[in-house]
Order: C-alpha cells, then structure tokens, then sequence
C-alpha cells in the first residue's frame, strides 16, 4: 500500500489475549504485507493500527477503548492515518465500538480476517467507517498469507471455534462451533514451515484433543501428532490446548512414542472443586484430571504439566477453594495461568446471582499463586546440575544489558537465561545451545556453565535467520539487544561494561 507520493504505508498490529490471537495476528501482518504495507520501525506514527482483541477478561473492554481513546487525538493530528479493531472482542461488540469510538475506521470479526485490506480500503474511499462480522468462517486462517514472529517457530490452526458449554466462557459463541481442518492441509502447512527453516510447530485449536470430530475420527489428534513426527527436520512439536474431558490414552501413547513431540503437557484445571466444576460445565471431575496426570507421568517421567485456573466462581466457598488447594498441592504443576472470575456479558455465568465478593476473590488468588509459586520455584530447583538442550530465541532477559545472557526453551518450555563462555561460539535464534543448569527461580533458570558443559548445535532455523537479518540489511537487533547493535548474522550479547 502506498499513498500518492511514493512512500509505503506503515502498520502496527497490537494483539491481546491468547495463542490463537497470536496465531491470527501473524496472518493479519502477512496479509498486510502482501498489500505493500510495512511494518512500523517505532519512529513516528504509524498509518495504520491494527488491534486484535480479546473477549475473555472484563477489563478487555475498557483496556481497548482505553487505547482507542489515547489515539483519536494522534489520528486528528496525522491526516491518512487508519484504525482497524477486530478478534473476538469486535465479533462481540459489533457496532458498538464504532458508536463508543467514531474515529475507527475497520472492525471485522474472528470469521473474516481476510477481509481487512478491502475493508480498509472501502473506508478510506467512503471516508466512513467500514464494518463487516461474518456469522461463519470466511477463510480458515491458517490459508492466508503469513509473517511469523520467529523464524525458528511456527503455530499451526488445526481447528478454530469450540463444542463445549462451559458456563464462563464466551468464545464459543464468537469463533463459533469448532471446525476442523483435513490432517493433508495442517501436514502441508507444517512442511512449509519446515522447509521455511523452522524447526518448532505449536499445533493450536480451542480443544486440540476433540480434533477429528468433525469428520468421524476420534484417534485423528494421536495420528496427527505420529505422522507431524514422521517430519524430517522438525525437532520440536507442541500442541495448546486439550480439554480434560476428551483427553485419551492414545493421546499419551503418541506424546510418549513420539520423540519430536515435547514432554510438556498444559491441561487446565478450572477449580479442584467437583461441585464448581459441575457448575461450570466442565465435563470431568478432579479424580478424572489427577488420573490424567498420574498416566501422563507414567509414560513421560519428566512430563512439565501447566495448568489454567480460575478463583472465584459464582458460589464458591471456602471449602471448594481448599479443593482446588488440594489438587493442585496434588498435581504439581511446573507453573499455572491463575485468574480471578470475572463477570462476562452473555456467558450464563454472568447470570448467576452468587457472585463472590472482590475482596474475597483477592485473598483467595493470593494463596492460590503463593502455592504454586512455591511448588514452581521447588520444580524448578530440581532442575540445578542438569545439563539441557535450549532452543536459542531471539528475545534476552530484561537485565541482559547487566548479564550479558542469552534466553532459550528447554524441551519442558522452561525459560533458561544463559550466559556464553568466553570464547566460545554464540549460538544464533534458532540454534541449540547445550547448557548445564546453575541456578533457579520459580519463573526462569540460569545457566552460568563452564566451557566443558557448553555446546552449540548450529540449525536450519538459525541459517534461516541469518538470511532473514540479510534481507533486511542486517539491520535489525533481537528483542534485548544492545541500541544501536548491527546484525550481521549472529545474536548481539549485551556489551559489557
């Protein structure tokens, strides 16, 4: 996209909520892209803005007007520039936010992402705003044009949408019922990514287990995984999220017999409570999940389990949060996404007259993190003296101007900051780097390893970045990395001082 004097138009998308946003928003980048946008270097004002929201939490609302409100008076000052507002937030509120927010000049909904560079254009031609929700998926997105975050590292949508009623949950009825894609389309897509050098995959879908529904194959998931492993040169493969309910052993066996499919496994709780798990229509019971658990680690000993978990549902007592207590004392989760409840417009929970107070909410999420961050920080210690292989990412820690470490995953997905002995080769994003664990926290490790503990395992992903950093002029610097750095191929270490 260029205006009338030549220069092409800059973009900035600014994304919310979960993988799936995530997922959606590198194919919006892609899709701009291949309309002659290009992205916003940070200096001045983009010409276009691109919010992809979410609907889950209560404050969604008021953090994206909140936004919209602190750009109007940047809109007014740069004559040309656009604003686009879609995800699930726009699927719900529709033309709403086009009355709370006059200035936007796109919304489009979950189901038509493809839309936005006629939507775009259609406003700037009427000098209007332009609004389109489709009640059913236009284009799956994962067919739309792309630009991925890492080079190393893709998501791959094997579903879109959801077949289950859990009562605080509103997203079912804004990506609608789940629709699932032909395994040849996802294996397609996931060599693509391969042989575009990346060699992690997250298979992404509301429920990944219940894949296969749609066309009459209950064992689909299990077979998806086995044949994404029959890739060559796809090293890492991780999957978000399954629902307890739908989760089978065959499931288990796949993870277990397939090397390339990572040993961490996120299944999330909810509440240890049967009575409020019953009350969110959630259909399994703690005993159902611990045994999950206790078949998982069976298989995979040193299986990483994440968990989500929600404080404070309508009519939950102090007993049903000593339940969850209980359980996840029990289930010895690596780390959890906690949330405090919070009241969703059109979800039936939002209906219910039990609310519990804020104050009590507070204290309950207060003991909830200080358990698991206890149970975290116990996990992660035991971790100290090992030796592990990291998946080098492009992003270093905030206090890696001070340090002078690198980031990376291990296979579990734990975050492990290392440093680079002197000497020694620096591995590029998307390298491996074989590190000895030095030290813990409860939300990273550190590895300080001496020379003999340290190796570096050049990658496809890494030759991919180098050619990425070549055509952009070798200009741009990773997350973290020295102002003013000059890539030319390999990560920037912080200088030292």
């Amino acid at each position: 996209m260029e205006e009338r004097t030549g220069r092409s138009q800059s973009y900035e998308v600014r994304t919310f909520g979960c993988q799936m946003n995530v997922h959606d928003s590198e194919r919006i980048s892609g899709l701009l892209e291949a309309s002659g946008y290009v992205p916003h270097t940070g200096e001045g004002t983009p010409d276009l803005v691109v919010f992809n929201t979410c609907a889950v939490r209560e404050n969604a609302d008021n953090k994206l007007y909140g936004h919209l409100g602190q750009l109007a008076p940047v809109k007014r000052a740069h004559e040309g520039m656009q604003i686009a507002v879609g995800g699930c937030l726009a699927q719900k509120d529709q033309n709403t936010i086009v009355e709370k927010a006059p200035w936007v000049d796109v919304v489009f909904g979950t189901h038509n992402i493809g839309s936005l560079p006629r939507l775009l254009e259609r406003s700037r031609h009427n000098r209007e705003a332009a609004t389109e929700l489709l009640e059913s998926l236009e284009v799956f997105p994962s067919t739309l044009p792309t630009k991925r975050e890492n080079v190393h590292s893709g998501w791959v949508s094997i579903s879109v949408g959801c077949n289950n009623t859990c009562t605080f949950c509103i997203v079912p009825s804004l990506r609608g019922k789940e629709k699932d894609r032909r395994p040849g389309d996802i294996l397609a897509e996931v060599q693509a990514l391969v042989d575009d050098g990346a060699v992690e995959v997250t298979l992404l879908g509301q429920n990944v287990n219940s894949y296969g529904v749609g066309f009459g194959d209950r064992q689909a998931f299990s077979k998806l995984l086995r044949a994404c492993g029959q890739i060559e040169g796809l090293e890492r493969i991780r999957f978000t999220s399954p629902h307890p309910a739908a989760f089978t052993d065959d499931v288990i066996d796949a993870m277990a017999e397939t090397p390339t499919v990572m040993p961490v496994l996120h299944m999330p709780l909810q509440s240890g409570s049967d009575r409020v798990l019953k009350a969110m229509r959630r259909s399994y019971r703690s005993k159902r999940f611990l045994g999950i658990l206790e078949k998982v680690r069976n298989r995979i000993p040193h299986a990483a389990i994440t968990t989500d978990i929600i404080v404070g549902f309508p009519g939950e007592t102090e007993e049903d949060f000593q339940e969850t207590l209980r359980v996840v004392e029990e289930s010895r989760f690596s780390s959890a996404f906690t949330f405090q409840y919070s009241i969703r417009p059109g979800t039936p929970a939002g209906r219910m007259q039990n609310q519990v107070p804020q104050e009590v909410v507070q204290e309950r999420y207060e003991r909830l993190v200080a358990l698991q961050d206890r149970i975290s920080a116990q996990l992660n210690a035991e971790q100290v003296g090992k030796r592990v292989e990291l998946l080098v990412s492009a992003q270093t820690g905030r206090k890696a101007e001070q340090t002078h470490r690198l980031s990376g995953r291990t296979p579990d997905q734990r975050l492990v900051h290392f440093s680079v002995p002197d000497g020694a080769l620096v591995p590029r994003p998307g390298d491996f780097a074989t590190v000895r664990i030095t030290d813990a926290a409860p939300f990273h490790l550190l590895a300080d390893s001496p020379a003999e503990d340290y190796a570096v395992r050049r990658s496809r992903a890494g030759d991919a970045w180098d050619r990425a950093q070549a055509d952009s002029c070798g200009t741009g610097a990773p997350s973290g990395g020295a102002p003013g750095t000059t890539m030319l191929g390999m990560p920037a270490l912080p200088p030292r001082r």
